[in-house]
């Protein structure tokens, strides 16, 4: 106990405060059981280190843990909280808690027997609560800390603080908020970087670096997070590898489950259920026809890398203009809650209401001619006009 006092002390006393995202804010952070979860490097750990430093200090009521700590092979988390709670402790930050093989049931009964103990715990994006314990998802109160949008990339690189916007406000008056932003900042001067390296925090670290950092980031979530989903053989991660570097030097990509399954030598079965486990590591974003679920058993219609900044890290011979303008709009619409799912005519059809059409300067709306609430998003244009909206706009609705 004493051992993670020290290490929860120093780790919080070098915790920077300079910059803090707005998910810390927006959590209520007086509810008993709180769930942080996301994919490695958008910044969990960093969240509640800033609250505990914020709120607690080195104060003693406060504690932060991590599941990959030694202490954890042998001593049990239940038994740490109950010590920890009996010492006085009174609010118990658990980071990457998806290692820790009994946590959902520990933490259940932690949640359970001591009422006066507040627990925050943070995990992998590829966690489904409700999969691992019904009860412990009912109790929970779930955030999800995606990667940086545009708005959130020109503030930590200190060129603009911009509000974010509604995407019905952003239909409607996206004329007058573009020529009031452009009086401020060059929009178009920036976006280009935030495609290209702007979307996990760490890019602050060290520009040069960021790619083989984040080639690093994505190694790790496939050999070391998706073990921890039940049935998963570790023997495929090479194979999953390889499979996410084909999609990265074809997207946006019309899966042939049969071709992939020859690439990588994985069963057609394996394969539907392995892009399930992608999308939900955040690696890609899955693509259904519209009124049709994304389960393990059905295969999308179409996938993007998840971001953009993975295709420059992963395949950066291989950028396509068209699909790190598709990948960008789809990212920041599912980042912020709404329903993406492909249309019948144009690239998007959002919350079954508005259909979008994606491209350059040059861009028509042709092909959404009669169809009612249809905009194109447009890139490389400053300003809009009409139903022709800025590409980079979209990246300011969280």
């Amino acid at each position: 106990m004493e051992n993670l006092k020290l290490k929860s002390n120093l780790i919080v006393q070098q915790q920077a405060m300079d910059i803090i995202r707005p998910l810390a804010k927006a959590i209520d952070w007086n509810d008993r059981l709180i769930s942080i979860l996301g994919a490695r490097g958008t910044g969990k750990t960093t969240l509640i280190l800033q609250h505990i430093k914020a709120n607690y200090g080195l104060n003693s009521e406060a504690l932060y843990i991590t599941m990959d700590d030694i202490y954890f092979t042998d001593n049990l988390l239940s038994d740490f909280a109950q010590e920890f709670r009996q010492n006085g402790g009174k609010a118990l930050f658990i980071d990457e808690v998806h290692k820790y093989p009994s946590w959902a049931k520990e933490i259940k009964n932690i949640y359970d027997f001591y009422k006066d103990l507040k627990i925050v715990f943070t995990g992998s994006s590829i966690i489904n609560i409700s999969r691992q314990n019904t009860d412990l998802s009912r109790r929970a109160v779930q955030y999800e800390l995606t990667g940086l949008s545009y708005r959130e990339f020109l503030s930590f690189t200190g060129i603009a603080n911009l509000q974010a916007i509604v995407l019905e406000d952003l239909l409607k008056h996206h004329v007058e908020i573009a020529h009031d932003l452009i009086s401020k900042f060059k929009p178009l001067q920036y976006f280009n970087d935030y495609l290209k390296n702007g979307y996990y925090p760490f890019f602050l670290e060290n520009i040069n670096t960021y790619h083989l950092k984040l080639e690093k980031v994505v190694r790790l979530i496939i050999e070391e997070d998706l073990q921890f989903i039940a049935g998963f053989n570790p023997h495929h991660s090479r194979k999953i590898y390889q499979l996410l570097y084909i999609l990265s030097t074809n997207v946006p990509f019309k899966p042939n489950i049969s071709n992939l399954s020859e690439k990588t030598g994985i069963s057609r079965n394996m394969i539907v259920e392995y892009l399930y486990y992608l999308n939900n590591a955040k690696l890609i974003n899955s693509l259904s026809a519209a009124g049709k679920s994304i389960s393990t058993l059905q295969k999308p219609d179409k996938i993007f890398l998840e971001n953009t900044n993975l295709s420059f890290a992963l395949s950066p011979n291989n950028t396509d203009k068209g699909s790190l303008r598709e990948a960008f709009f789809m990212n920041q619409l599912k980042n912020t809650g709404h329903e993406v799912s492909l249309p019948l005519k144009g690239d998007f059809l959002v919350d079954d209401k508005f259909t979008f059409e994606i491209g350059g300067k040059g861009k028509s709306a042709k092909q959404l001619t009669g169809i009612e609430n249809s905009f194109t998003a447009v890139d490389d244009m400053e300003a809009g006009v009409g139903n022709k909206i800025p590409l980079w706009m979209f990246g300011l609705l969280y």
